[in-house]
Formats: structure tokens, sequence, C-alpha cells
């Protein structure tokens, strides 16, 4: 196990020598996946167990140094267990629904992030990225030794990208020397500064805005509950304009520091500075020690398009946000299992290339949401003027003592999984009365199933869900099945699975992606509106 998320990297996959190195010409491939993080790792696990031939290159040899992403959300636990991963991520990670908003030294008001019951997994779990990169790389080995077409080459650094109709050519510079190989798809996640999109010319659009936080996860015994606490203007002055401070695995917390624009990078993190402001928020009697630091610049930035060509870009390389509201890394997640079904079904032939079209579309949609939040956090945390300042003070004296001002607070509004309202791929809403939370385009919620919940019972293609309805085992159009899931509202005694999928219909017929998002719905089955949503959601119509 990995006992330590701060030592140093750890080799999980050190270099080797391959054999397209002594190749007579560039070897091809089907895909290959750039970037060893946690989007690049999914994206190839995803893609391999779905029997596609999928090879890895990073330019490091393992799990890197420092907490980064702590956040992953529910959307992303649900996902993860598809893959095999959640298990793992739930034993080691930190539970937590409940969030405190503080102005100096008064509390403001909390909120409860998952107030319902009947999900399998929590609002959010506070995990450090090097063990959920570990995770990834320790099921990707099983899924190897269980026959999944995966491969990860350490130590293989690209340095120059040939991008033509047929395929893309890659440079590699290995500690052996440089080789070539090609690619059927080029998948770039090699992180926010992503060498891959610069490699081809490619920028990013958007705000970088001016301010900078410092991080420090400290190790402490403290009695501070496991909840996320944030400060506006926090009482411990020098801590800054905010502070946030969150609960990690192995007893170390993350604490965030507001510390303005013009600053002086080395200086700030001097460890007697850091600690200075880490003494004034914790008080004398409390010890600490100082495991990681590190400091941010707010950013919500996106390329224009995701896709170009046979490269396509997922996570971090496609867009970034503030890390207010845990929007990051759980993103990326949601574009790795967006892409990885529709690719899948490109390179079987059973969908056209412009299926790969919506994945831009989509995730550039689930982007702009994210940017849309982040932003809107940012400038609430970080006023521009001084009438900015006033207004923001104002909303927080109202929220603490009136409750229509709380929804107006904004100090991160939390990661959700997107809603493709309106986007190509989704059906009509043919379900009257039914909730508008599992409407086309959204994703299927959770709900209790006897001992189980309804998402692990989802098949790993599509799915025909239905709820007191008649319809067949299956539907096939164009060489890809829907297998039916035949449930009854009485499946469930609590009422929520009725709730959810029924609403005020008496029966109900769902299809469902491979990634759980609705494609359409109806009262009773129609096999022509069915096959009809079927084909859509493939890109043939």
């Amino acid at each position: 196990m990995l006992d330590d998320c701060y030592d140093l990297a750890f080799r999980l996959y050190p270099y080797a020598r391959s054999a397209d190195q002594d190749a007579d010409a560039p070897v091809r491939h089907a895909v290959v996946v750039l970037g060893g993080g946690p989007i690049g790792l999914a994206t190839a696990l995803d893609l391999g167990l779905r029997g596609v031939p999928v090879l890895l290159l990073d330019d490091h040899e393992g799990v890197g140094q420092g907490s980064r992403a702590i956040c992953f959300a529910k959307r992303t636990l649900e996902i993860c267990d598809r893959w095999g991963v959640a298990g793992a991520m739930l034993d080691k990670g930190v539970v937590w629904n409940l969030g405190k908003v503080f102005h100096e030294e008064r509390k403001v008001f909390e909120f409860n992030l998952l107030p319902e019951e009947g999900h399998a997994f929590p609002a959010f779990i506070n995990l450090q990225q090097p063990y959920v990169e570990r995770f990834l790389v320790e099921r990707l080995r099983r899924a190897q030794s269980e026959g999944a077409p995966i491969e990860i080459r350490g130590k293989n650094r690209v340095t120059a990208v040939e991008v033509s109709d047929e395929r893309v050519r890659l440079e590699i510079d290995t500690p052996d020397g440089p080789y070539r190989i090609d690619a059927d798809w080029l998948i770039g996640c090699d992180g926010a500064s992503s060498p891959l999109r610069k490699m081809m010319g490619l920028e990013f659009e958007g705000r970088v805005f001016q301010d900078n936080f410092l991080i420090a996860d400290i190790r402490m015994n403290a009695e501070f509950p496991t909840e996320r606490w944030f400060w506006f203007e926090p009482p411990f002055k020098s801590a800054g304009a905010s502070c946030l401070l969150h609960k990690q695995p192995d007893g170390v917390w993350r604490v965030d520091f507001q510390i303005g624009w013009d600053i002086d990078r080395a200086k700030e993190l001097k460890e007697e500075n850091v600690r200075a402001r880490l003494d004034a928020m914790l008080g004398p009697e409390v010890g600490y020690e100082i495991v990681w630091t590190s400091i941010y610049t707010f950013q919500c930035r996106r390329m224009t398009k995701f896709r170009h060509g046979r490269v396509i870009f997922a996570g971090d390389s496609a867009h970034q946000v503030s890390p207010f509201g845990a929007r990051g890394a759980n993103s990326g997640i949601q574009d790795v299992d967006n892409l990885g079904w529709k690719l899948a079904l490109v390179l079987e032939g059973l969908a056209p290339e412009t299926l790969l079209d919506s994945y831009c579309d989509e995730r550039r949609h689930g982007a702009d949401e994210n940017i849309l939040n982040s932003t809107r956090a940012t400038d609430f945390i970080t006023p521009k003027s001084a009438v900015s300042h006033t207004f923001r003070n104002a909303v927080l004296d109202l929220a603490g003592r009136h409750p229509f001002a709380r929804p107006m607070v904004n100090s991160g509004r939390l990661s959700v999984p997107c809603v493709y309202d309106g986007l190509p791929l989704f059906s009509e809403d043919a379900l009257p009365g039914g909730p508008a939370r599992t409407r086309p385009g959204a994703p299927c919620p959770d709900a209790p199933l006897g001992a189980g919940y309804l998402l692990s019972r989802l098949a790993a293609g599509f799915t025909l869900l239905t709820l007191d309805a008649d319809a067949p085992g299956e539907v096939t159009s164009g060489g890809v099945t829907a297998r039916r899931l035949a449930l009854s509202a009485g499946d469930d005694p609590s009422g929520a699975l009725a709730a959810r999928y029924l609403g005020e219909a008496n029966s109900a017929v769902y299809l469902v992606r491979p990634d759980q998002h609705i494609v359409g719905r109806w009262a009773t089955f129609d096999p022509e509106a069915v096959s009809a949503a079927l084909d859509r959601a493939c890109g043939r119509r």
C-alpha cells in the first residue's frame, strides 16, 4: 500500500525497453494516451476494459508528489465503481457531506451536500490525488492480468507529433534514445501545461485572475470535525482575505490561504512564513508538521475545441478551473466517461467518426458550466472593487440571519454531474409527468434496490430500463444492443426509485447510455422511438 503520498514519486511502471524501439518502421497502435495522471490512467483503464488496445505513455515512472486534487465527488465515485476502483477510494478517503461558511469569527450558515437517502456513495470524499493514481494503476494491472489490452511505458516522453488524416506519428524520447510510433487516435491527458497542446500550436481562451492562494498540507491532531470550513475575512488576519480548511487521510489537513496578487512566491513558500500564517490560525497550543506547500493562481480557461482530427484532449489539458468547487479532476473523470464508449464504438465500426464531435460538444458544455460557476465563485471570494466588496459582505451579513440570502453566498459551488440539455444525441422528453432530474441528457441518479443500488445494475453498454412497463429483453439497431433491466416501483419500499424515475407517471421506459446519461424516456415501450433514439445516441442520425 501507499504509506505516504508526500514521499518521493513511486516508480510503479519503471522504464523498460519495448519491441517498438527495435522495429524497422513505426509500429501502429489503435489508441495512444499521453499522460500518467488520474485522467490518463482512467482513460487507459476505461478503454482497456472495453477491449480497446491502448498504450499509455508517461514521461515519469509512476505516482507524483504532493496531494494536489483532494475532493472527489459522488459522481466520480459512481464512475470509478464501474472501473472497480471506488471501493479502495472510499476505504481510504475521508467522507464528508457538511460544509460551514464563516465571516470573520461568525458562522454564517452550514449546508449538507447530500440531504437525501438512497445513494451508494457520499457527496464527497477527501483523498490525495496520488492515492487515486495508485489505485488506478493497481486496477489497471489487474485488468492486464485478466487480458485487457493495456500497456504502460514509463520514461517515454513525446517530443513531437505529426497529424494527418490517416494517423498521428509520435516522436518519443527514452533513456535508450528516440523512436517513433503511429496511432489511429491520440488522447492528450498531459495536464494544464500540456506539452502536446503546445506542440500543436493550440491555446486556451478564458481568464487568469489576479490572485494567488497558498496551499499548506499539515499533519496534526486537532479537534476540527470532518467538514469543509471556509472563512471570508478570517479573524486570524495573516491568513489573507479568505481561508479554507479540509481534512484528508493520514491525519493531514489542507489549508488554503488567499495571499493576493503581487507576491514574492519564493518568500511566501519559506517555512517560517508559512508557519507564521498557520500559527495565527491554529494558535500556539496546536502542534503540526508541514508536509507539502504550493502556490496556485486562479485560471478559468479552455480550448476552443477538444477534438482536432485524430487528436483528442481531456482533463486539465482541455480545460482549467479554479480549485474552489472541486471541479477540475471531477470534470476530467466525466470527460473520460463520455469519451471511452464513443471511441470504442468508432473503432468497432459501429458508429461514424462524427460521434467523437459529440464528445467535444458535450464536454465543452460541461467545461463552460464549470467555468461559469468557478468564475462566479472567484468573483465572490475576491471582490474587484470597493462596491463589490461591500455588496459581498452585505450578502454574508444577510445570509447569517435570512435563508433567502444563502444561495447568493459563493465559497465555491461544489462539483455536480453535468446535464446535457438540448444537445443533439438526446431525444425529446416523452414521459408526461416525469421527474425533471431524470430528463433526457441528465445522468441517472442512484436509488436503493433491495440490498444494492440501481447504478450497479445498469449494463456496461446501453440499458433499456423499464419501470412497471413491458418491453423485449433487448433492442438492437445498427449492431448496438440495449439490454433490458426490468424493475417495478415496488422494488424500492423507500419510494426513492419511483420519485426519481416515475414522478407522476404510472410506468416508464428509459434508454440509458454506457456513461449512464439518459438518451430518452417514454411512458410505454415504443420500438420505433427506442430504435431511433439508439441510432441518434450512436451518432447515426
